[in-house]
């Protein structure tokens, strides 16, 4: 096969996973400002599902999904060689992302990839991350010595949301659907069988939280925003189920409460790099951990979107190249 050719995962049509196709395409020539990397790994999240399915109003078509990526930099504005790891909002969207054999992305978007972490691992803590980053530290701005509560604490962004906030010196109340032990929160609410409106207060000595992540909404909304203390912040990323709330606009106010809103797809390439720069430190001290993952050859890639579809996958799923020859490499 000739060098100039790769592989990539592609929908010409909104849909199910089934509508993803494996095509022989030209590897992408990299412009002004942006790098060309060698894909070694790269994780499907849940907004890779809703993307293929037609969920986001700029995504065109043809298009090959993927936000998150590890690999190799073989051309562009980088050093050749570097191993890298990244993500950016546009990738999928308006532009080829990367479930590919190379991705051409916004070089200030690549991180170096952290030495404790294999491309796997890396190529998994992109959204996660980012997102909670922006929500957590950006927006919450939480302080040592806080307590933030934490909606969906045991998803991918949620894990990610706490280990930042215990990086933070931050306590960590979560909350999600379970009542197990989840890593890095003093106490857990399970929402199924508890109502965040009476634990809350409980567990704050009659407070409340000084912040509030929630990465579920709707039905769980205007829970979380009576936990909150006078004065306390809560953040929203997503809303399950009822795209529409409702709560007291008049307790609102009465707390002092504030509303915050994070969508990780209006983040710039700018401050993408800039939350990168960020939690590398964290990484490679081991303070921050990437989520589990499931090693995927990239061959099976539909298999793989199927299990997030149906919510099958009981850890992140990461595609990998290892199979396919570094032969490859563009000249």
């Amino acid at each position: 096969m000739s060098t100039n050719i790769m592989k990539a995962l592609r929908f010409a049509e909104f849909g199910p996973p089934s509508v993803l196709r494996m095509k022989e395409v030209a590897i992408p020539e990299p412009g002004e400002g942006e790098a060309l990397v060698r894909v070694n790994a790269a994780a499907i999240n849940p907004s890779d599902i809703g993307n293929v399915a037609g969920h986001f109003k700029h995504t065109t078509l043809p298009r090959t999904p993927g936000r998150d990526f590890a690999g190799v930099v073989v051309k562009g504005k980088w050093r050749e060689g570097e191993e890298v790891w990244g993500s950016s909002p546009n990738l999928g969207i308006v532009r080829d992302g990367s479930h590919a054999e190379y991705v051409v992305v916004p070089a200030e978007t690549l991180s170096i990839k952290p030495k404790s972490l294999s491309m796997e691992q890396a190529a998994a803590i992109g959204v996660p991350f980012i997102t909670a980053w922006a929500s957590v530290v950006s927006a919450a701005q939480i302080q040592p010595g806080e307590t933030i509560l934490i909606v969906g604490a045991a998803g991918a962004v949620g894990q990610a949301a706490t280990e930042i906030a215990n990086w933070k010196r931050a306590r960590v109340i979560g909350a999600d659907t379970t009542s197990d032990p989840i890593p890095g929160t003093e106490f857990v609410v399970n929402t199924k069988t508890e109502d965040l409106r009476e634990r809350v207060p409980e567990l704050t000595g009659g407070r409340g939280v000084d912040a509030v992540f929630d990465t579920v909404g709707g039905p769980m909304f205007e829970p979380a925003m009576r936990s909150l203390k006078v004065g306390g912040r809560q953040v929203a990323i997503a809303s399950t189920g009822e795209l529409r709330v409702s709560f007291s606009l008049v307790d609102f106010y009465h707390n002092f409460s504030r509303l915050l809103g994070v969508d990780s797809y209006g983040l710039t390439p700018r401050q993408v790099a800039e939350i990168e720069h960020e939690l590398l430190p964290g990484f490679e001290a081991g303070v921050l951990k990437p989520p589990s993952v499931e090693m995927v050859p990239f061959e099976k890639a539909v298999v793989a979107y199927s299990r997030v579809a149906a919510r099958e996958a009981k850890v992140k799923q990461v595609l990998s190249f290892r199979s396919i020859s570094d032969a490859r490499t563009p000249t």
